[in-house]
């Protein structure tokens, strides 16, 4: 495996390969992706692109042109990466995307790169309410920009005023709401488009209670979530008027085992490796509890963890 800026590889190689030139991030073919996400389990990227600032980004997208896929990759909680690995470039946002800066009394600008964690504290120390319950949300800006994440009652669509994106021939764009044209857990943004930074706007609010009901959110997830264990986060949607994780115990599936992966016995929307896994143990599992809540309950549940790569 080759670790090394892209200075430093054989430049046959790589200009048979991805059609660069003069990156400054740091560029790795055949890079392992099961130490990056959640489930510790899944194939190599082709490659891996780490940018060192958005400049990077945005001329080393340009330079592919949109003739090479593209999938950004943020704390990997909501993701199965295949056990053939990811075809294409991956790229992860680093330091250089993951600050958090207060611009007016109620609004945030968060870089794709931020976690969760991250914005919701910053918030609270800036006296902003309404983004709590991004505490509850185990990813980066530019993930549930995306998937419209939500927890606790919200979800980004109620907070967002806009987000920058670079699209996959390298443009860059800023998108409103509007644009996003967001349902649950759902935007119509392009595969291959990536968010860099996103504005979400709040109310005046006291630090004290702020961060009180990020209390209670982390200890709630804590309570109910196999947190400590190597998961994905919530494995399928909810239908509508009905609970994910209810249809997945009616069907008989709490502690129901495939290979090393197994649906929790904590909490029924979550899938764990028990330490075996491979990717193929984790998503053939969670076919077969659809399978099963469709034959038992007549729902069809839809995987709202993302499943990428090649089998």
């Amino acid at each position: 495996m080759t670790s090394a800026p892209y200075s430093e590889i054989d430049e046959v190689m790589v200009s048979s390969s991805l059609p660069v030139r003069n990156v400054r991030g740091k560029l790795t073919r055949n890079a392992p992706l099961a130490p990056l996400v959640w489930f510790k389990s899944g194939g190599a990227a082709d490659w891996l692109f780490e940018p060192a600032d958005l400049e990077d980004l945005a001329a080393f997208l340009s330079q592919l042109g949109g003739q090479v896929p593209v999938m950004a990759l943020g704390l990997g909680s909501n993701l199965i990466v295949r056990d053939g690995g990811v075809p294409g470039v991956v790229v992860r946002l680093g330091k250089p995307f993951a600050k958090v800066e207060q611009e007016d009394a109620v609004t945030l600008r968060c870089g794709g790169g931020a976690s969760g964690i991250l914005v919701a504290s910053t918030a609270r120390d800036s006296g902003i309410a309404g983004l709590e319950f991004l505490r509850g949300i185990p990813g980066t800006v530019g993930g549930f920009v995306r998937m419209n994440g939500g927890a606790y009652g919200r979800e980004v669509s109620d907070i967002l005023v806009d987000c920058d994106v670079i699209l996959p021939d390298g443009a860059f764009v800023t998108l409103a709401p509007d644009d996003l044209d967001y349902s649950y857990r759902h935007s119509a943004l392009p595969d291959g488009a990536i968010v860099v930074s996103a504005r979400f706007r709040g109310q005046p609010g006291d630090p004290a209670a702020i961060g009180a009901e990020m209390d209670r959110i982390a200890a709630a997830r804590e309570e109910s979530q196999p947190l400590r264990s190597k998961t994905g986060g919530s494995t399928f949607k909810n239908p509508e008027g009905d609970k994910a994780w209810r249809l997945v115990d009616a069907a008989g599936c709490r502690g129901l085992t495939m290979g090393g992966a197994q649906v929790s016995e904590k909490h029924t929307n979550f899938l764990i490796n028990t330490g075996s896994a491979t990717s193929t143990d984790i998503e053939g599992l969670g076919e077969e509890v659809r399978r099963r809540v469709a034959q038992s309950q007549g729902v069809d549940l839809q995987w709202e963890i993302q499943r990428v790569g090649r089998p």
